[in-house]
Parts: structure tokens; C-alpha cells; sequence
């Protein structure tokens, strides 16, 4: 009675229902990776991370399959779970949103649930390209700083008549000296007419005598 009870909460798996498993969590694992590495614009890509998507799938697959239905071995996976540390920080978000996503994914396989693991693999992995190229949230970029090193020894700088002709308004923000004889640093706020013509803006202001050390940048993207 008691050994009928007990085969209850065991499920058991053919080979190749295991190997199909692990083969859909190790393929959309994989299409998550190559989804992080086509979407993630920050500075702290880690190829270590794009490869631990891959085996964190895998390895969920394998631990679903594993537990089953079976309630002794999902305690002791919690409490095997309990003892290890993890002392990485995640710094970026959307990293923690694509960690749960492989785990997801992991959970489908290893149920056994393949064609719903492969579609919403594709279906949010589309979602997730299309918001990060249509730049769903990015602010809407108005005012530049623009800061370079100039000699003050006319009236009317040069510069002037080029912010002028590129710059719908520019700002005066901030005149620092810097300790030689007419050098200045110069900060100002401009909107551009044309963002298009960016380039074209740095290239003419580097032309101009007597400007020197010029940074053109919305919080931290620079040209």
C-alpha cells in the first residue's frame, strides 16, 4: 500500500524522451543567447554570461526531469539549493529578466512541453528584439553637451557663427580657465537642427583655430 502510494509521485522517463528534452532546452537556449547578444547595448557584455544562458536551460531541463513529481527530491532540491552563494551582482535589469527567461524555458523542456518551449522562445525573443531596436524606451534626446577647449581673444569667436548655423539654441552652461593664458573650457547645451548632421557639426568646430579637445554627447553616448 505504502509502495503504491510512493510510485504515485514518480514519474518515470524513457531515454529519449530525456535526450529530446535537454536537445529543445540546449536549442532555445541557445536562440536566447543569440537574442541577449543582438539586443544588449550596455558596456558589460559577458561572453561568459551568453554561454551560462545556454547551460542554464539545460540544466533546469535536467533538474524538472529529475524532480518530477516526486516531493522528497523537490525538497531536497531546495535544500541542496539553500547551501550555495551567489555573490555576482547583476547590474543590468533586462540580465535578471533574461535569466528568468531561460529558466522558463528550461521548466517547459523539461515537462516535456516542446512545442510550447520552442514558440514562446520565438514569440518572446521576438518581442524582446523588436523593443530593443525600435528604441521603445529610450528618452527622446533634445539637449546635447557640447564642451572644448577654446582661445578667448576676440569679441566674436569663430565658433559662434558654427553653432549658429547647426544648433536650433545653444547655452552657455559653464567658462572655466584653465590656467594658461586665454584657454578656457566651455560647456554649452545645444539642440540640434539636423541630428543627422552631428558628425558633420564636431568636424567643422574641429576645423576652427584655437579649438581644441572637443566632446559632443547625450548622457553616455559620445561622439
Amino acid at each position: 500500500m505504502l509502495d503504491d502510494f510512493q510510485n504515485i509521485f514518480i514519474m518515470s522517463l524513457k531515454f529519449e524522451e530525456v535526450t529530446l528534452n535537454l536537445l529543445m532546452a540546449f536549442v532555445c537556449g541557445l536562440i536566447i543567447s543569440l537574442i541577449y547578444r543582438w539586443s544588449y547595448k550596455g558596456p558589460n557584455y559577458s561572453s561568459s554570461f551568453v554561454q551560462s544562458m545556454v547551460l542554464l536551460s539545460m540544466i533546469t531541463a535536467l533538474v524538472i526531469m529529475v524532480i518530477g513529481n516526486n516531493l522528497a527530491r523537490a525538497f531536497g532540491l531546495v535544500g541542496a539549493m539553500s547551501i550555495i552563494r551567489f555573490r555576482t551582482a547583476v547590474k543590468d535589469t533586462q540580465d535578471i529578466v533574461f535569466i528568468f527567461f531561460a529558466l522558463a524555458v528550461g521548466m517547459a523542456a523539461g515537462v516535456g512541453l516542446r512545442l510550447a518551449t520552442f514558440f514562446g522562445t520565438l514569440f518572446i525573443g521576438g518581442i524582446l528584439l523588436f523593443l530593443s531596436h525600435t528604441h521603445y524606451a529610450a528618452p527622446k534626446k533634445k539637449e546635447f553637451l557640447l564642451q572644448f577647449h577654446s582661445e578667448l581673444t576676440v569679441w566674436e569667436p569663430a565658433y559662434l557663427s558654427v553653432l549658429t548655423n547647426y544648433c536650433k539654441k545653444h547655452n552657455l552652461v559653464n567658462m572655466q580657465a584653465l590656467g594658461v593664458e586665454d584657454l578656457y573650457d566651455l560647456s554649452f547645451f545645444v539642440v540640434l537642427k539636423n541630428k543627422e548632421k552631428g558628425s558633420q557639426f564636431i568636424k567643422e568646430l574641429h576645423q576652427l583655430p584655437m579649438i581644441s579637445n572637443i566632446r559632443f554627447f547625450f548622457d553616455d553616448e559620445q561622439i
